[in-house]
This record gives structure tokens, C-alpha cells and sequence, in this order.
């Protein structure tokens, strides 16, 4: 059917009418929104307006509890408990900037721990937004098993975001936002629902052997990033954004596609950092000589501007989506 384009405001509205027609709370559907539309703008399509349809089944059917009010529990001085209360996890990221942005500056460091979450989306974006207040900030999430440990076949981990941002004087946060496997799984949803082949090198079947079937794919397991490397990373990320925090592990977690199961339950922590906090370092102005010396570099591009640069161009021109993916969001919001 082709591809229509769609203004942000526009992206805004169908979000919030499909999810406020989909036992889901307005200022819920206004957060959730934000971050959807907010990874279109990123280039990241997969965390962005395809997952409308599975999010609002989701809450249809209790899986995701829609009308939940996350809660924040102070259990140290600089450091923020949070239960999502299995409601979607952007309301529970809004509330743990919040928390950090209000803790950090005082403490030097804070860390926020979220429990019983569920899909966290573009990292980058909760990174981003304490870098725009002006702390340092890393973020690890975990997600549904979908990679096995080095050798192994059964999957034991998610895919497994970090991200990390950091300010810079007079411009645009350093952004580093990466998956632990090859390549993130929404894009191998996306191939999936456009009914197209993912490259090869991408993920492996149920017998653990390379596929570009998107459907194979999902069934089956993530290539990590790195190889061995990866999978000891997202080992790191599980203990701390599961372990640490009180969430399930991926292989505890049931699917951010579809409606069936319990709620994932799923885990975040996120630190944020003062950057005065070591006295005299002059810390801001260093990140922004590190990021004119990689500007300077002959070609080589700061972590974070080619989605910045998307973000203005896609605010300016319009959002591109599937027109029978509007189409389907838009019958959702009517229901």
C-alpha cells in the first residue's frame, strides 16, 4: 500500500488514541507517545510506531497494565528503588530522571534500580535526557532471552541495551547507545512485518544455524555483538539491571510481541553522574574537546549526531511509515 508521511504531532495523536482506546490512562499513552515517536526520530522504526498494535493488545489483555502508577522508593541516599508496577516502562524512566536529575547534583552519583518493567525502548533517549540537565548518565536494560551464552544454544539473555551520554558545552549530547546482539530484534520485527529477508549473519534458528527468515529468526537466537565479547556483556547487563534490581532475567521473561503470558517483568538501572563532582576537573570542557577532536578527524562522526541530524530532518519533513501500519493504528484508536 505504500509509504504516507506523517507529521510528529501527528505520530503523537494516533499513539495516544490507540492506547487510550486500549485500557491504557492518558497520561500513560502521553509518555509512552513520546518515547514511541521519540525513536522514529532516533532512525530506530523498530522500538518506534510498529510496536502500536503488540503494546495495545498487550494492555487489552492485561499483560501490561495500562493504567499503572509507577512508585519510587528512596533506600539510600543516593539511591531510587522503582517498582512500573508492570505498567509500561516509560512512565517508570520518566519518573527515574526525575529522581536522578533531583539526586545527583547533591549526592555527585545516584543510581535508579526499576523492577517489574517492560519494554524500554530507544536507551538512548533516557540517557539523552539527563545529558540535556547536564549529568553523565549510563543505562542498562535487559529484554526477553532471545541470545545464547558463547557455546551455547538456549537463550539466556536479551539483547541487552547500554547507552551512555554525556553534556558538552553549547551543542548536542555525546550519545552512545548500542544492543548486545548483531543488530537490535525490533529490526528483525520490522523484516518480519514487511515480509523481507534479514541479512545473513543476523541470527540463527531453533538448530542454532544461520537464517535470513525474519520468522526463523525470532523463533531462534541473536548473533552477539563481538562474539564472545557480547554475551559477557550482556551477562554483565542481566546482573545489573536484573539481579541487582530485582527484575527477572530474560530467560524469566515472557515476549514484547505478543499478548500472550504473564507480564515480562522486565529490569532497569540507570546512573546518572555529576560531572563537578570531582572538584577541579573541568570535566564538561574535556567531553567537548573530545568531541571537536572526533568532528576534527577527517570523517569520523561524535556517537549521537547522525540521530540528532534525523531527529531535525524527520521534525521538519515528516515521519515515514507503512501506510497500512497507520492504517492499522489508526482502526486501533477507533475501536
Amino acid at each position: 500500500m505504500g509509504e504516507v508521511l506523517v507529521s510528529v504531532d501527528e505520530a503523537h495523536a494516533l499513539v495516544e488514541a490507540a492506547l487510550t482506546a486500549s485500557a491504557t490512562s492518558a497520561p500513560n499513552a502521553v509518555s509512552v507517545a513520546r518515547a514511541l515517536v521519540g525513536a522514529e526520530l532516533a532512525g530506530q522504526g523498530g522500538h518506534g510506531l510498529r510496536r502500536v498494535p503488540a503494546y495495545a493488545a498487550q494492555a487489552r489483555a492485561g499483560k501490561v497494565d495500562g493504567h499503572a502508577v509507577p512508585t519510587a522508593q528512596r533506600t539510600r541516599p543516593g539511591a531510587v528503588h522503582i517498582d512500573a508496577c508492570h505498567g509500561f516502562a516509560y512512565p517508570a524512566l520518566d519518573l527515574a530522571v526525575e529522581e536522578l536529575a533531583a539526586i545527583a547534583p547533591a549526592q555527585g552519583i545516584a543510581a535508579a534500580g526499576i523492577f517489574r518493567s517492560h519494554h524500554a525502548g530507544v536507551a538512548g533517549l533516557a540517557v539523552e535526557a539527563l545529558a540535556q540537565r547536564g549529568l553523565v548518565a549510563l543505562f542498562f536494560a535487559n529484554a526477553p532471552a532471545a541470545m545464547a551464552p558463547w557455546g551455547g544454544r538456549r537463550p539466556l539473555y536479551g539483547t541487552d541495551p547500554v547507552a551512555f551520554a554525556a553534556p558538552v558545552d553549547g551543542g548536542e549530547p555525546i550519545v552512545v547507545d548500542v544492543s548486545l546482539s548483531k543488530v537490535a530484534r525490533g529490526k528483525i520485527m520490522a523484516a518480519g512485518q514487511k515480509g523481507e529477508r534479514i541479512p545473513e549473519g543476523w541470527a540463527f534458528d531453533t538448530e542454532g544455524r544461520p537464517t535470513t527468515v525474519a520468522k526463523a529468526a525470532l523463533a531462534g537466537t541473536m548473533a552477539p555483538l563481538g562474539d564472545a565479547k557480547g554475551t559477557a556483556l550482556a551477562l554483565m547487563v542481566e546482573l545489573l539491571a536484573a539481579g541487582l534490581t530485582g527484575a527477572n532475567f530474560a530467560y524469566e521473561q515472557s515476549s514484547f510481541f505478543d499478548a500472550k503470558g504473564p507480564p515480562p517483568g522486565t529490569g532497569q538501572l540507570m546512573i546518572a553522574i555529576d560531572p563537578q563532582a570531582f572538584g577541579g576537573v573541568r570535566a564538561v570542557a574535556r567531553f567537548t574537546e573530545m568531541a571537536e577532536a572526533i568532528s576534527g578527524s577527517g570523517g569520523a562522526r561524535v556517537p549521537g549526531r547522525r540521530r540528532q541530524e534525523i531527529r531535525e530532518r524527520l521534525r521538519r519533513d515528516g515521519i515515514p511509515a507503512d501506510r497500512a501500519l497507520i492504517d492499522e493504528i489508526q482502526k486501533i484508536g477507533a475501536d
